[in-house]
């Protein structure tokens, strides 16, 4: 049964006690059976994996699964792939919202901030720039031209899918997840709740900043993450359509239920705003930064994450008038040169812009300087509270 804005509690319900039994059993096995060295001996393996390339060396129960995986959605098409490069030919900076209002949003969901925080390293004081780094294969590979023909982006999504499994793999062998309170670890429920809040989610947040999306490239958008809803072992009664009218529908509807202040969501907000201002934004282009990641999320839930107000940059106008000075000088001093000065209307267009590129500049250079190239995991889970 497809997902219907009629049947979305029940489906969400049912999602909830739900995993990824192939991904889930190949992980277990693999590491029961010593086919590798544990969880970081697993991503070690998978972390050099190429479309197309030999898998003979492989453990062949990982080959299989390898191989299973690679099939194409159901009903995928060429136009699909058209209207997907369209909107990321178009919306540059959607990396960098998906990389900043979208992380955020994921821990908005109580039950997804306490398994991001509690599960080792993906959720400790490096955690925010840990899976920024991670993530950031997927935010940005996903607008490679061509990503979407030759492999790559397949590969990188079935990649989070095998650490999705072994997350769930570190909990069921913690014995301190509480399955009947919180549901299955990295369940099906949360996999398309972060669906929705990259994509929709990240289409509203544009909107809020008064960047116009095209129709055609709305759906460009949703076509995409349909594809890594797909890969990443979704069923095919949960994998959210490429209707963006009927997903953000459904979305609305589960983010009443599902977003609300927590501890552990204000914990990690906090430390990816220190991430952020470490590494991306310092000051003084912080400030105006951080306003604009407000306007983006929408003060209601900017509040709920604990993003804090600055009273001197409560409007567009005010971050244009610092974000055309400062965020120029900062960020061309940041990374060679001058940036240039927005010339549209729109008062976000300078931070917009230019905290685009420093999010890129950020990203490229962790990618090619293999910062984080290989995920690591502890075998022991810490609730660093």
């Amino acid at each position: 049964m497809a997902m219907t804005v009629e049947n979305v509690e029940a489906e969400m319900e049912a999602a909830n006690h739900a995993g990824d039994p192939p991904a889930d059993t190949l992980v277990s096995d693999l590491i029961d059976h010593q086919e590798v060295d544990g969880v970081n001996g697993l991503f070690r393996k998978i972390a050099t994996l190429q479309p197309g390339q030999d898998l003979s060396d492989l453990p062949p129960r990982l080959a299989n699964f390898l191989k299973e995986a690679a099939a194409d959605p159901p009903g995928w098409s060429e136009a699909d792939v058209r209207a997907a490069e369209g909107f990321f030919d178009h919306h540059g900076e959607a990396s960098m919202l998906q990389g900043t209002v979208g992380l955020i949003g994921t821990y908005l969901s109580p039950t997804g901030a306490f398994t991001l925080r509690s599960t080792g390293r993906l959720g400790g004081v490096d955690g925010p720039g840990r899976r920024l780094s991670q993530s950031s294969r997927l935010f940005i590979g996903m607008g490679d031209r061509g990503a979407l023909r030759n492999g790559t982006l397949k590969a990188t999504v079935t990649k989070v899918r095998l650490v999705h499994a072994s997350v769930r793999q570190l909990h069921k062998k913690s014995g301190e997840w509480d399955y009947a309170k919180w549901g299955e670890p990295v369940s099906q429920k949360y996999t398309a709740g972060a669906i929705c809040v990259f994509s929709v989610q990240v289409l509203e947040a544009l909107q809020n900043l008064g960047v116009h999306v095209s129709d055609a490239d709305r759906h460009g958008f949703m076509c995409a993450w349909h594809y890594i809803n797909h890969y990443l072992g979704t069923p095919e009664q949960w994998v959210m359509p490429k209707d963006v009218d009927l997903v953000d529908r459904i979305w609305r509807i589960e983010r009443e239920k599902e977003w609300r202040e927590s501890d552990d969501g204000t914990f990690m907000t906090a430390q990816a705003l220190k991430f952020y201002k470490r590494e991306m934004v310092p000051p003084p282009a912080y400030d105006p930064f951080i306003a604009m990641v407000r306007t983006a999320l929408g003060d209601r839930y900017a509040d709920m994450a604990g993003i804090p107000r600055n009273a001197a940059l409560d409007t567009g106008a005010k971050v244009a008038a610092a974000g055309h000075s400062v965020v120029s000088n900062t960020f061309g001093g940041l990374f060679g040169g001058t940036a240039e000065k927005a010339t549209g209307t729109n008062p976000y267009d300078a931070i917009l812009g230019q905290a685009s590129k420093a999010f890129n500049k950020v990203e490229e250079y962790a990618l090619k300087h293999d910062k984080d190239d290989q995920p690591q995991m502890h075998q022991e889970l810490h609730d660093n509270r």
